[in-house]
This record gives structure tokens, C-alpha cells and sequence, in this order.
């Protein structure tokens, strides 16, 4: 972490850097159940649910349009106000929830709910090696990184392909993939913190993109759970 003010006590900046990820981590844990509420609530209604999932070219321009914020809120985060950034990464949520309606109907609720315990638990594990290792996680997170895109273009292969074997071991690499990127980002966050920044509003921007990071790693790691231990509706 960067010390900016060498004269803090050890005590009293790690207290800091505590509350500074904590506060991260509200607004990821805010975004998952206004993602978790929507996906409910738009799956326990048939009209809803016709109007998300009844038209591709609805479902389709909805995660174009999930792509589309979080590049506009990676790239744009330095001129929004703080409120804006904060809007961005709810109406990111919210879109998310929509599309992941999905999974209530393509899934049981018992499957959805192991994956999402077990999802929980890893994720847990793995953020708190990210913020109690010594070791450098910078390699292991780039070539995580990496994963990611070999995951996507291979996804894509497999549209065509439909192998179970390969949408196994695309699932298995996955939960592999954001496993690695939990810590990381955990590690990153950690060490990205600057004494006092987190009451301005780059430091509380910051946090917003933070929050995001996280919530992506989580999100991606119950879905390629789900894929793996989930039990499809007949």
C-alpha cells in the first residue's frame, strides 16, 4: 500500500486499509443484490421473463449494452462525478440481473444455490489470501488475465463445436481463472490504497471500480460453478 503519510501509525493504517476495503466491498455486496433481487423478480414473472428472454434481439442488445457501461465506466471514471460512477456500476447491476433471469429458468433452485455457497466460500478463501500474502500475485494475475480471453474465444469455438467435453474443461479453467483474479484484484486494491484518498472523490471513484472488479470475479466464478455442479431444468 502506498504510504503516503510515512508518519501514520502501523496500527492505525491498517485499521484504514480495512475500512477502505470494506467499504469496497459494500458496494460490491450492494450490487450483487440488486443484481440477485432483479434476476428473481423478473424470473418468478412470465411477462417479464417473456419480454427479457422472449426476444434475442432483446437479450442480446442487453449484454451488449452490460459490455458497453463497463467500458464507458473503466474508461470515463476519471470525469465523472461520483455520483455518476456510482450510477453506473448500479445500472450495470441492475442490466446484469436482467440477463441473469436466465439462469432461474435454465437451472434449479437447489443447483443455483450450491453453486452460489460454494461460489461464496472459494471467493472468501481466495480474498483473504489476496489480502494476507506477502507474495507478489502481479504474474499469477496477468496470466489470469490472459485466461480470461482464451476462455471467451474458446466459449465462442464451442458454439459451434458443442462439446460437453470442452464446456467442461471451459468451466473447470474458469472457476480456475477468477479463483486467481479474486486474490489478485484483492492484493491490487490493498495495495493501491493512499492514506486520506478514500474520502475524496478520486479515492471514493476508486472504490467504485474496486467494487466492480470484484464483482465481476464473483459473478464469473458462481456462473462457471453453476456450469460445473448445476443440475439443468428437464
Amino acid at each position: 500500500m502506498r504510504q503516503a503519510t510515512l508518519s501514520i501509525p502501523q496500527q492505525a493504517l491498517q485499521q484504514a486499509v480495512r475500512e477502505y476495503i470494506l467499504g469496497i466491498y459494500q458496494w460490491m455486496v450492494g450490487g450483487l443484490l440488486l443484481t440477485g433481487t432483479i434476476a428473481a423478480v423478473v424470473s418468478s414473472s412470465p411477462a417479464l421473463l417473456s419480454i427479457v428472454l422472449g426476444s434475442p434481439i432483446i437479450f442480446f442488445g442487453l449484454i451488449i449494452g452490460e459490455l458497453g457501461l463497463v467500458v464507458w465506466l473503466s474508461a470515463r471514471i476519471d470525469k465523472m462525478s461520483v455520483s455518476a460512477a456510482r450510477a453506473a456500476f448500479l445500472g450495470y447491476a441492475a442490466l446484469n440481473g436482467l440477463t441473469l433471469s436466465a439462469v432461474f429458468v435454465a437451472f434449479t433452485e437447489e443447483s443455483i444455490a450450491v453453486a452460489f455457497f460454494s461460489a461464496a466460500g472459494m471467493y472468501a478463501v481466495m480474498a483473504v489470501y489476496g489480502y494476507l500474502t506477502k507474495r507478489d500475485l502481479s504474474s499469477l494475475g496477468s496470466f489470469a488475465l490472459m485466461g480470461v480471453f482464451g476462455i471467451l474465444i474458446a466459449l465462442l469455438v464451442n458454439l459451434f463445436l458443442q462439446s460437453d467435453a470442452l464446456d467442461f474443461a471451459i468451466s473447470l479453467i474458469g472457476v480456475g481463472v477468477f479463483a486467481v483474479l479474486t486474490a489478485y484484484d484483492m492484493q491490487r486494491l490493498k495495495a493501491q490504497y493512499v492514506v486520506g484518498e478514500e474520502a475524496t472523490a478520486v479515492g471514493k471513484k476508486k472504490a467504485i471500480l474496486g467494487a466492480l472488479a470484484l464483482y465481476l470475479d464473483f459473478i464469473n466464478l458462481f456462473l462457471f460453478l453453476l456450469r460445473l455442479l448445476g443440475g439443468n431444468r428437464d
